[in-house]
């Protein structure tokens, strides 16, 4: 068994979601989960809640976070945190494609909830 696993998010095919954005998941184990993310100009992520932590952290481009009532625009080299049971979302405003990876730690086992 080979110890390293390397991952290209270029030749990781996308899955579905209910955001209806491209969608990678790069890592998923009982313990965490990680999922690349890419939001092109006029996209957005749905408001919704998930029942695990989680943190995102933006890769390229310019976006919009929502994370409960509050707003804050971020650009790349950000990380940012998102509460269990928060409602937070995404929106790509901007004339680039968004990247980003959502971290949830612990993996989530429950259902995200669309709002």
């Amino acid at each position: 068994m080979n110890a390293v696993r390397v991952v290209e998010v270029v030749k990781t095919n996308a899955g579905e979601n209910p955001h209806g954005v491209e969608s990678k998941s790069l890592y998923d184990t009982e313990h965490a989960a990680v999922t690349h993310i890419s939001l092109k100009p006029g996209e957005q992520l749905k408001r919704h809640i998930t029942p695990t932590d989680v943190f995102f952290y933006v890769l390229e481009g310019r976006g919009l976070v929502e994370v409960g009532d509050e707003t804050r625009e971020v650009g790349p080299d950000t990380l940012v945190e998102s509460p269990s049971g928060i409602p937070h979302c995404w929106y790509n405003r901007g004339t680039q494609t968004l990247r980003f990876l959502v971290c949830k730690v612990p993996r989530q086992t429950e259902q995200t909830r669309v709002l």
